[in-house]
């Protein structure tokens, strides 16, 4: 075999390694076959010469590589996650540009959610997902899928070219009411990932829409068929044996589901986390329990308008079963519950944040001090309507639920201002409603623009956080009291006073906001509704105008003494909030008040 010529490397005097080399003995062959290391004596001198060797030996991927950009050389993972800052599709298109490497890295990002808000994007959507020999498989990107934009031109032949993309997690046709069965269940079918569908408003999908979701999706998380008036138990029964990773239900008016398919839904779906039964009528007191009495994990539960639930619909629910996980039950209207409901609906969900008995007309003062002890978790309570109850239970209710950041008293004509000034103490409140409690007077809506205790301890006093106030119907208010209550509280973003004469001048008007459409005449000349620049416009003007003698007080009126009269009267509003003797002979020398108590 004919041996290579050896090559003498060359010495040099600065070269440490060549003094100990002897100068007559050959180098290793170009080409030898064996590894450098492989022909040391010591370990220790296998690095002699190893760049040379390497530098010898550069392959042309690793040369390219050293001329390669720094963003270049970036893991995929690092790019996506560069990419996912971008703010705009246009960007991403843009990256899609630059070479294969970043159009392989942004594709996902810019097909995941196609956008479809007119006919000229979808039908771009529908030609890239049907177009043969594409560089990309289109149609296996699209992760959601949103056609609410179009909702009012969506048809079965519209969504029919869409079919091919099988990996959608999440379906939106809210609102399409012109689709059938046969357009969303050729979307269906084969869609083994979808994890949220939203068929709200779907008005002629029937269960034969709702036999193919459980057919195909069975790790299905969220479904809202709110409306979808045509789905029975049959559908439902199958899609809670089927589909038993359901997180979320909407299924409001949905007038023909009753207890069979709620009571197989709460025993199937251990998981159910929200359900909403919103004016389901056939919707009894057996659904109820059975969803209490299996959802371990459920926060949400929306019975509003379910006219059929009684209190056994609660005590029926096992003595030892606590749900402390629920945080919102909504009862509007359930007008057959009493005092014992709540009691027990306290007792067995303790940690609830957010309750709602609107219209629930039995309700007395029990039943507020039973929502008393939850103490602290109470954020949100609506006792609209609950005309039963009085100062004395909404001042317990105040002085245990110190959290509390709305509430809404409309219609509880018994409430005085003893209540509003125990509820401006509250130093969370955001919202609260007294629409048509006609006893209430300036007083109150000056202990609502008070300062309360702020600061790490309390040292110091803050602004009213109040941001919605509802007082239609207070027929006593005054321009002078809303004045105050405009000027102490900087975050009020929305107020309506409809139907009180006071503000129904052209001057205030100007800054309210138009009435809805399906009002009528009377309606429209009693609207007075501020909201967000118009709030800000009617604080301005008062503002300016406040020193005027003919525009908040009468001929007559010395203004210095009434501003004298509102100080002393929010000084012993800050008094009284602290002594309920006191509190309780404030209400009863209010005129309206007292004749109220009596």
């Amino acid at each position: 075999m004919p041996r290579f010529p050896s090559c003498q490397r060359p010495s040099s005097g600065d070269d440490p390694a060549s003094e100990s080399s002897s100068a007559s003995s050959p180098d290793r062959a170009e080409f030898d076959d064996n590894d450098f290391f492989m022909l040391q004596a010591n370990d220790s001198q296998s690095s002699i010469g190893a760049s040379t060797f390497r530098d010898m030996a550069v392959s042309p991927a690793r040369d390219r590589e050293r001329y390669r950009s720094p963003i270049s050389r970036l893991p995929p993972e690092i790019l996506i996650t560069i990419f996912s800052k971008l703010g705009s599709t246009a960007e991403l298109r843009t990256c899609m540009l630059v070479s294969k490497r970043w159009a392989k890295n942004s594709v996902d990002l810019l097909w995941q959610r196609p956008l479809c808000n007119n006919w000229k994007n979808l039908l771009n959507v529908v030609h890239s997902v049907r177009k043969a020999h594409a560089y990309f498989a289109y149609y296996d990107l699209v992760k959601r899928l949103n056609l609410t934009s179009l909702a009012a031109d969506v048809s079965d032949g519209t969504i029919m070219p869409l079919a091919v993309c099988k990996r959608v997690e999440r379906l939106t046709l809210t609102q399409c009411t012109k689709l059938t069965d046969t357009g969303v269940k050729a979307l269906l079918e084969g869609n083994r990932n979808l994890l949220a569908l939203d068929f709200a408003g779907l008005e002629h999908i029937t269960d034969y829409t709702l036999l193919a979701v459980a057919d195909n999706c069975s790790r299905l998380q969220g479904l809202n068929i709110s409306a979808c008036k045509l789905v029975t138990d049959k559908s439902l029964c199958a899609l809670s044996e089927n589909c038993k990773a359901l997180k979320r239900m909407k299924l409001n008016e949905c007038s023909q589901l009753t207890s069979a398919s709620i009571t197989s839904l709460a025993k199937n779906c251990r998981q159910m986390l929200e359900i909403d039964l919103h004016n389901c009528k056939l919707t009894n007191d057996a659904a109820v329990t059975a969803l209490l009495t299996h959802g371990m994990h459920l926060r949400e539960l929306r019975l509003g308008y379910c006219k059929l639930i009684t209190d056994e619909a609660f005590l029926a629910v096992p003595k030892d079963r606590i749900v402390d996980t629920l945080r919102i039950l909504d009862l509007t209207a359930c007008d057959l519950l009493t005092d014992s409901a709540v009691a027990k609906i306290i007792s067995c969900a303790p940690r609830l944040r957010n309750l709602v008995l609107a219209k629930s007309d039995r309700i007395t003062d029990h039943a507020v001090r039973s929502i008393s002890k939850l103490g602290k978790n109470l954020h949100y309570v609506h006792l609209g309507h609950c005309a039963h109850i009085t100062d004395n239970a909404v001042i317990d209710l105040v002085k245990a639920c110190n959290r509390i950041r709305y509430i809404d008293l409309a219609c509880c004509h018994r409430l005085t201002d003893a209540s509003v000034i125990h509820l401006a103490t509250l130093p969370k409140l955001r919202r609260i409603g007294l629409v048509k409690c006609q006893a209430i007077t300036d007083r109150s809506i000056l202990a609502l623009a008070r300062a309360k205790p702020g600061g790490a301890h309390g040292s110091q006093l803050v602004y009213s956080s109040l941001e919605r106030v509802h007082l239609s119907y207070c027929v006593h208010l005054t321009l002078r009291g809303i004045h105050v209550l405009l000027s102490h509280c900087p975050r009020l973003t929305h107020l309506s006073v409809t139907g009180v004469q006071a503000f129904l001048r052209a001057d205030i008007t100007v800054f309210c906001r138009e009435a809805p459409t399906e009002f009528n005449d009377h309606q429209r000349d009693l609207f007075c509704v501020f909201s967000g620049l118009g709030v800000r416009g009617l604080r301005e003007h008062l503002a300016n105008r406040a020193n005027s003698e003919n525009f908040m007080y009468g001929e007559g009126d010395d203004p210095a003494e009434d501003t004298q009269q509102v100080a002393g009267l929010m000084h012993a509003t800050a008094l009284n909030v602290n002594n309920d003797e006191i509190d309780e002979e404030f209400a009863e020398d209010s005129e309206v008040g007292g004749e109220e108590q009596g």
